[in-house]
């Protein structure tokens, strides 16, 4: 006669670990969520502040003073060309720069490129040293609007891994370009 084989601890071993793989995917989604939840309302903030800008001078303010503490960034600089004309701003300031810099480093890339770096972008000029990720966001106007980029970059390793958060920088580097023109727009 036959014997009996017993399949339950088997099934039952299988089971938890089924459970198991479960409640981490449930924990992952959760925690994706509340990092999502947070991206926006950062970018929701960053926007707002942009629009109540009362002039360009104010609004090269905001994004370079401001928004790094509204993004959580640890720098944000601002590149843009017209013509010959070149100039980039961050935290220290305003200065020139040759256009072909800032056009060569959008031609990279569409829309945005989030990379972690050993170096930051030279457009972050003394903070490119210790940026170690970094967010670069295309500024695209017709002329005679000027064209540009947005550097974000922080000091930590590279935190943004999914298509969602390059749609929420490409939101926000859309509005840069809108109130850039607003203000620009004779």
């Amino acid at each position: 006669m036959g014997r009996v084989i017993s399949f339950e601890n088997h099934a039952l071993a299988n089971l938890r670990a089924r459970v198991a793989a479960a409640e981490e995917a449930n924990q992952d989604l959760i925690a994706f969520a509340r990092g999502h939840s947070g991206a926006v309302a950062s970018i929701h903030g960053a926007t707002l502040a942009a629009i109540e800008a009362e002039g360009l001078d104010h609004l090269i303010h905001v994004v370079t003073q401001e928004w790094p503490q509204i993004l959580g960034l640890d720098a944000v600089a601002v590149a843009l060309w017209a013509g010959e004309t070149g100039v980039r701003a961050d935290a220290s300031g305003l200065q020139f720069v040759t256009p072909k810099l800032i056009q060569k480093s959008v031609k990279e890339f569409d829309g945005v490129l989030l990379r972690g770096v050993a170096r930051g972008h030279p457009l972050f000029g003394p903070a490119c040293e210790l940026i170690r990720a970094e967010a670069l966001i295309r500024l695209e106007s017709e002329p005679p609007l000027p064209s540009g980029l947005l550097a974000l970059g922080q000091r930590g390793p590279q935190c943004f891994e999914t298509p969602h958060g390059s749609e929420l920088l490409l939101f926000l580097g859309r509005v840069l370009t809108r109130c850039m023109g607003r203000w620009l727009t004779p």
